[in-house]
């Protein structure tokens, strides 16, 4: 079968399309539990790129197969598994997306409705449920207002999509026109620019009080704006650091006004409180058997220009989620 392979870990420019094996066994992280995907499409995300360098903390060593979400049909699963052949499904699945067929994992994987296609698949299980549980972290209720800093990236758009569908009203905090134009096609309540007075725009969207919650995938320089956009009582989620650094914030402005500020961290969760990823996933089922999300897919690339695709994250010119096409849907 065709497959992207990572020969080397020298950055996205390494990837190149080959012949390789048939799956055997099982995902390593499957418990010994073979679940085949015929993989149509397959979203990318923030962990492609760094794993290309090794520099993703749960990183592979080359040569492998790349790719960290897929969107297809089940061609295998276990007798007793709650999954048939020929589900269409979404998951993710950290390394070996990227191919004809892949190994998958039953809990992050859910079945997305013949409404959507497979490219809107591959954006669905990453970037929606870190999005769904941002929000359950954040303890933001329908009614009130979430700040979302990269709001047009991949979980940005999953939030202001997910926070739509609530009732949650959202302010997205992007850099340009482009931005902007995802944002508000995502569900965005408002949008204000990140290179203007945005905080004060916060403040008089909110009647001076603040927001609710925040959730961050940014990071960098502007923390400390997006934490004195709190209202009292108010929580921020902390996704991601985009921006490149790690910021640190002095802890007496969380003490006088009552502030929570917390990481997500799924994988981690679910080992000190067994239940996490289950009620995460029914979460974005729920959601997705409704039919209340629509991705926000806005580049697609052949496999023959996965290193493109991999580049436009590293480089941060990608907006909404990017997906390569492995066969036509």
């Amino acid at each position: 079968m065709k497959a992207v392979l990572i020969p080397e870990l020298t950055g996205p420019t390494a990837a190149r399309v080959e012949e390789v094996p048939e799956p055997k066994g099982a995902h390593h992280r499957a418990d010994g539990r073979r679940v085949l995907v015929d993989v149509h499409a397959v979203g990318l995300s923030f962990i492609d790129p760094l794993q290309t360098r090794g520099k993703y903390q749960s990183g592979l060593e080359a040569p492998y197969i790349a790719g960290s979400e897929l969107a297809g049909v089940v061609l295998e699963a276990p007798e007793d598994s709650p999954l048939r052949t020929g589900d269409r499904v979404a998951g993710i699945v950290w390394q070996g997306a990227l191919a004809e067929r892949a190994l998958a994992i039953e809990d992050y994987l859910v079945r997305i409705p013949e409404s959507m296609d497979y490219v809107q698949g591959a954006g669905v299980y990453m970037n929606y449920s870190t999005g769904w549980y941002a929000l359950e972290s954040s303890r933001v209720q329908p009614g009130g207002t979430v700040l979302v800093t990269g709001a047009a990236g991949g979980v940005g758009t999953a939030v202001l999509d997910i926070a739509r569908a609530q009732g949650i009203s959202t302010i997205a905090l992007v850099s340009t026109d482009e931005k902007e134009r995802v944002a508000r096609a995502s569900g965005a309540t408002h949008v204000v620019r990140s290179t203007g007075a945005w905080l004060d725009e916060v403040k008089t969207l909110t009647d001076g009080r603040g927001v609710q919650g925040f959730i961050d995938m940014v990071g960098g320089d502007g923390f400390l704006d997006t934490v004195r956009a709190l209202a009292i009582g108010g929580t921020g989620v902390i996704v991601g650091f985009a921006g490149g650094t790690i910021p640190e914030v002095k802890v007496n402005r969380l003490l006088l006004r009552n502030l929570t500020l917390t990481g997500i961290a799924m994988d981690v969760m679910e080992k000190e409180h067994p239940g996490t990823l289950e009620r995460v996933r029914h979460g974005v089922q729920d959601l997705l058997d409704a039919g209340r999300l629509s991705p926000a897919v806005e580049n697609t690339y052949p496999m023959a220009d996965t290193a493109r695709a991999f580049a436009s994250l590293e480089n941060r010119t990608a907006v909404g989620k990017v997906v390569v096409t492995v066969k036509e849907s």
